[in-house]
C-alpha cells in the first residue's frame, strides 16, 4: 500500500535567506509526488501563502496556512490554523511579533502566546537538546491542539531521536507527528541553500561551519522514502491534522469602511447622490444624454458589483486634500470613468475622449478596480497621514512591494557566499546590464576576464540563475493603502516600515510616530514608525480581490501649484487648473501649441525628454487630444509595433487612410488608423472579432504580461476566428495580433495619457505666459525631471526672465519673484516681453555666475 502525507512545516523563499523554493514550485512537486496536503509556514509571516493559493486553488492538493516562530527564549514551533478565526488569530500573532521590532525582524515571548489562539494547531520543534518542560507550556497554551514534529533529517543518531520523543510524547501525553521541516521543493537546491545561509550570516560557505545544516534531506521526498523512515503512525498523523485544517484564502472577505457614508444612507445612495451633484457642477449648462446614459450604465455595474464604498474611501481622500489645498488628479484606468469625473478625481472629460469603461471595471474580471490619484509630491505624506488618522493603525497600511534579486545583486551576493574578493565582485557587476538575457552571462564573464568554464564560475552562473528572480525583503508600495473595516490584521499582517516617525516634522498627537503618541503608547519611538505595511504585494491582493487604494506623489503638481500662488499673488487673481485649461481651445491656447511646435519644452511634463522634443515638430499638436498622443507615441509600445511612422504619415497626408471596415473606422479614427493604445486595442477585440467587454480586458491583461509570463497565445485562435466570422480576412487579423504582441509589456493606456496630456497643456500655458513664476516653481520643487536647475535658469534667462544673483540680506530659502505687484487685470507680458525678475534662493545649487 503507497504512503499517504501531508507536509505540515515547509518554507518558501518569503522567508528570507532561509527557505530555497518559490511557493510555486513547492505545491507543484508536492501535487507531483502525491502529498495530500501542504502547510506554508513561513517564520513569523503570510508573505508567500498567496502565490501558493493561486497555485493550488485549481488543483486536488489542500493547502494549509500556518507559520513558525521562535520566541526570545529560542523555544520554536509551527502554528497551523484550522478555520477563518484561526487564520485571523495567527496573522494578528504575526502582526504583533513584527510591530514589535524594526522592519525585517520579529519579536514574541510567552507572554504574547496567550488567549486568542484557540482555533490554531501546535507542532512543537524539539531542539538537539530536549527540554520536556518546553512541550508541556505549549501544550498548556493548546491543549488538545499540541504534537511533537519528529523530523528525521539524515543528521546521524535519528533512530535514537525518535525513540526520545517517543517516549516524551508518551511522558506528557502529547502525540508525534512526521515532518519535514522543507526548505526546498528538490534536493538539487541544497547548494543554492548553503549559499543563502552563508548570504543571511555574512560569510564565505567555506566559513559557515555548523551553520549549514548536515545533509540535504530538507526537501519534498518521495512518499515511499517516507514510509521506510517513519513509523506508519507518524504519518497517518500527518492526514488527520491536516483533516482538522478546513481554511482556504477564498474564504477571506473585504469589507469596506463604514465612516464614509452618512447616517441613515446606504453607500449606493450616497454614491448617486454625488454623482449627481458632481454632474451638474461639471456641466452647469446642461448634462448631454450620453453622460447621463454612461453614468447610468456606470452606477449599475457599480452597484451590481458592490464596490461603491470604494468610490468613496477615493472620494473622501480627495476631499480631503482639496480641502487642505493640496494639487491632486486621478489618472490611469480610472480616468475612463464618468463617475469618477463627477466626483472630482479625475479631471479628464469624457465629451472630449473616446475612453472605454471596461479598462477600468469589468463585470467578468470581478475585482475591484484600480484608481490612481496623484498628489503634490511634496505633501503627499500629508494625506497619508491622514488615512492613518481616519482609520487607525489597526485598519490602514500600505500595500507591500516585493523586492526581487536581479543579475547584478544575485552575482554579488552568491558572488561573495563563494569566496570572490571585492575587486572581482566589482568587475562582475560592471559587467551585467539589466536588459542583459541569461544565456548572455557567459560571454559577460569572459569579457570580464573569467573563465566561464571554470568550475567555480560554472557554479557561480548556475546559483545565480536559481537566485535571480527570488525574493530579497518587502518594501513598501509607492502608495497603494489597504483600508479595512475592522482590523485589518485580522485580514492580513501588518509590519513596520523602515520610515521611522519624525516628531519634529509632524506634530500632531493623533498620528503614530510622534513624541506624543510614543509616551502615551509607552512604546519607543522607533517601534512607531511613520508608516506600517502589509506583507502582500499588489498581485497578492489582485489575486484575492482587495481594495487597494493608490496614493502617489507627482513633482510637477507641486510645482504647478508653486506656479500658481505666484501669478495669483501677482496678479491678485485666483486661478486655477480648471481656467488654464479652459484657453486650450481659444486664442491664448494657439500661442501654447505654437510654443511646442517649436519643441519649446524644457521643464514641461512628459514632453521636455530629447525624444519628446524631436517628436513635437513632426507632430505638430494643436489641440488637446494631439497631446494625448504625443504622450503615448514616443513610448516602447507604440515604436516597437511599429505605429510612430504610419501616424506621422497619416497626419501628413490623411486623405490617404484606408479603414478595413465603418466600424472599425469609428475605433481607429481619432488615431488616423493606427492603433496607439491599449483601449483601441480592446475595442478591435470587441468590434471586429465579437469579443465581450470583459474578454477584451483579459486580452489587454495577457497582453501586458506577455512577455514574463505567456498566456497571450491562446487568444490568437479566437481572435482570428472571431475577424474572419465578421468578414476580415486573416492576413489582416494576422498582422493585427502581430500589433498587439508589438505592445508587449509596454502598451500605454489612452485614459493614462488622456490625465496626464492636461498637466502637460497647464505646464506649457505657465512656461509660455508665466515663464518667471514657472521657473520659480520648477526650482523650489526639484529634485525632478530632465534637467538641473542651472539649465532650467538658462532656459529662463533665453525667454527674458531676470535672474538676479544669491542675496545673503534678501533671498528666502526658496527662489522668489521679486518685482512690484502690478495692478489686478494687468495684460500679461508675453515669454519674449517678461522681465519679471527671479531672485534665488540658497536652497538652489547652480553653478551660474548670475549677474544683479
Amino acid at each position: 500500500m503507497s504512503a499517504r502525507y501531508a507536509e505540515l512545516h515547509c518554507l518558501t523563499n518569503f522567508t528570507f535567506l532561509r527557505g530555497a523554493s518559490h511557493a510555486q514550485e513547492l505545491v507543484e512537486t508536492a501535487i507531483k509526488l502525491g502529498y495530500e496536503a501542504l502547510a506554508i509556514t513561513d517564520e513569523c509571516s503570510l508573505a508567500g501563502v498567496v502565490r501558493a493559493h493561486a497555485a493550488a486553488k485549481n488543483t486536488g492538493l489542500k493547502l494549509i496556512i500556518g507559520a513558525e516562530f521562535r520566541l526570545d527564549d529560542d523555544l520554536r514551533f509551527v502554528l497551523l490554523s484550522q478555520n477563518r478565526q484561526g487564520y485571523g488569530n495567527l496573522s494578528d500573532l504575526i502582526t504583533r511579533g513584527r510591530r514589535n521590532a524594526k522592519k525585517g525582524a520579529y519579536r514574541l515571548s510567552r507572554q504574547d502566546i496567550g488567549p486568542g489562539l484557540e482555533h490554531c494547531l501546535a507542532l512543537w520543534l524539539p531542539p538537539s537538546q530536549l527540554q520536556s518542560a518546553d512541550a508541556s507550556w505549549l501544550a498548556g497554551r493548546f491543549p488538545g491542539r499540541t504534537w511533537i514534529a519528529v523530523e528525521l533529517l539524515a543528521r546521524g543518531g535519528d533512530w535514537d531521536r525518535l525513540a526520545m520523543l517517543q517516549e516524551l510524547g508518551r511522558r506528557t501525553g502529547l502525540p508525534c507527528v512526521a515532518s519535514g521541516d522543507v526548505h526546498m521543493h528538490v534536493r538539487g537546491r541544497r547548494a543554492l541553500q548553503d549559499a543563502l545561509t552563508a548570504i543571511r550570516l555574512g560569510v564565505p560557505v567555506a566559513q559557515t561551519g555548523c551553520a549549514l545544516y548536515p545533509s540535504g534531506e530538507r526537501h519534498l521526498r518521495r512518499c515511499e522514502i517516507l514510509q521506510r523512515i517513519y513509523p506508519q503512525a507518524l504519518l497517518l498523523e500527518t492526514l488527520r491534522i491536516a483533516e482538522r485544517c478546513d481554511f482556504s484564502l477564498k474564504e477571506l472577505r473585504y469589507e469596506y469602511p463604514e465612516e464614509i457614508v452618512p447616517e441613515g444612507q446606504t453607500p449606493a445612495q450616497y454614491l448617486r447622490r454625488l454623482t449627481e451633484t458632481g454632474l451638474r457642477k461639471r456641466y452647469p449648462h446642461g448634462i448631454a444624454a450620453e453622460v447621463q446614459q454612461q453614468a447610468g450604465k456606470e452606477l449599475a455595474l457599480i452597484a451590481e458589483l458592490g464596490y461603491e464604498a470604494f468610490f468613496l474611501t477615493v472620494y473622501d481622500i480627495v476631499q480631503y486634500a482639496r480641502e487642505q489645498k493640496i494639487l491632486c488628479q486621478g489618472r490611469g484606468s480610472a480616468a475612463n470613468s464618468v463617475v469618477c469625473f463627477a466626483l472630482g478625481i479625475t479631471e479628464v472629460d469624457p465629451r472630449h475622449t473616446n475612453l472605454l469603461f471596461e479598462r477600468f471595471i469589468s463585470k467578468e474580471r470581478n475585482e475591484p478596480p484600480d484608481i490612481d490619484v496623484d498628489f503634490e509630491h511634496e505633501r503627499r505624506e500629508e494625506v497619508i497621514q491622514h488615512i492613518y488618522r481616519k482609520y487607525g493603525r489597526d485598519r490602514a497600511a500600505l500595500a507591500a512591494t516585493v523586492v526581487t534579486y536581479r543579475t547584478r545583486s544575485a552575482f554579488r551576493d552568491i558572488g561573495k557566499a563563494l569566496g570572490l574578493d571585492a575587486a572581482q565582485l566589482d568587475r562582475i557587476s560592471s559587467s551585467f546590464v539589466w536588459w542583459d538575457r541569461p544565456d548572455e552571462r557567459a560571454i559577460r564573464l569572459r569579457e570580464a576576464g573569467f573563465d566561464p568554464q571554470s568550475p567555480a564560475i560554472r557554479k557561480l552562473i548556475a546559483l545565480t540563475d536559481a537566485l535571480t528572480g527570488f525574493p530579497r525583503h518587502l518594501s513598501q508600495h509607492v502608495g497603494g493603502f489597504v483600508i479595512s473595516r475592522g482590523p485589518l490584521s485580522q485580514l492580513v499582517p501588518t509590519e513596520n516600515a523602515a520610515m521611522p516617525g519624525d516628531p519634529s516634522r509632524y506634530t500632531d498627537g493623533g498620528i503614530v510616530g510622534t513624541a506624543a503618541d510614543a509616551a502615551a503608547s509607552k512604546t519607543p519611538l522607533s517601534r512607531n514608525p511613520l508608516r506600517t505595511n502589509i506583507q502582500w504585494d499588489k498581485d497578492d491582493l489582485d489575486e484575492l480581490g482587495l481594495l487597494k487604494v493608490d496614493v502617489l506623489a507627482l513633482g510637477m503638481l507641486s510645482a504647478i501649484r508653486r506656479a500658481l500662488d505666484m501669478v495669483n499673488r501677482r496678479h491678485g487673481t485666483s486661478l486655477a487648473m480648471a481656467d488654464i485649461l479652459e484657453t486650450e481651445s481659444g486664442p491664448e491656447g494657439v500661442a501654447v501649441y505654437d510654443m511646442l511646435c517649436k519643441a519649446d519644452s524644457i521643464g514641461v511634463f512628459q514632453v521636455e525628454s530629447r525624444a519628446q522634443m524631436s517628436m513635437l515638430p513632426r507632430l505638430k499638436p494643436r489641440c488637446y487630444y494631439d497631446l494625448v498622443i504625443e504622450v503615448a507615441i514616443v513610448r516602447p509600445g507604440p515604436i516597437q509595433g511599429g505605429m510612430v511612422h504610419p501616424y506621422l504619415e497619416h497626419r501628413k497626408n490623411p486623405h490617404k487612410v484606408n479603414y478595413p471596415s465603418p466600424a472599425l473606422e469609428q475605433v481607429l479614427k481619432r488615431t488616423l488608423g493606427v492603433p496607439i493604445f491599449q483601449e483601441q486595442v480592446m475595442q478591435i477585440a470587441i468590434v471586429a472579432a465579437g469579443f465581450s467587454p470583459g474578454k477584451a480586458d483579459q486580452l489587454r491583461r495577457a497582453m501586458a504580461a506577455w512577455k514574463k509570463k505567456g498566456g497571450l497565445e491562446p487568444f490568437k485562435e479566437e481572435l482570428v476566428r472571431g475577424m474572419l466570422k465578421n468578414g476580415y480576412d486573416e492576413k489582416f487579423a494576422l498582422q493585427i495580433f502581430e500589433q498587439i504582441k508589438g505592445f508587449g509589456e509596454y502598451g500605454f493606456p489612452e485614459s493614462h495619457s488622456a490625465s496626464f496630456a492636461l498637466l502637460v497643456y497647464v505646464s506649457s500655458w505657465l512656461k509660455c505666459y508665466e515663464p518667471a513664476a514657472f521657473t520659480c516653481a520648477l526650482l523650489n520643487s526639484q529634485p525632478m525631471g530632465f534637467y538641473a536647475p542651472a539649465q532650467l535658469v538658462q532656459d529662463a534667462q533665453r525667454h527674458g526672465v531676470e535672474v538676479r544673483a544669491v542675496d545673503v540680506l534678501v533671498s528666502e530659502w526658496e527662489c522668489t519673484l521679486t518685482s512690484p505687484h502690478p495692478l489686478p487685470g494687468a495684460e500679461r507680458k508675453s515669454p519674449s516681453m517678461s522681465h519679471t525678475p527671479v531672485k534665488l534662493g540658497p536652497g538652489v545649487n547652480t553653478p551660474v555666475k548670475l549677474g544683479p
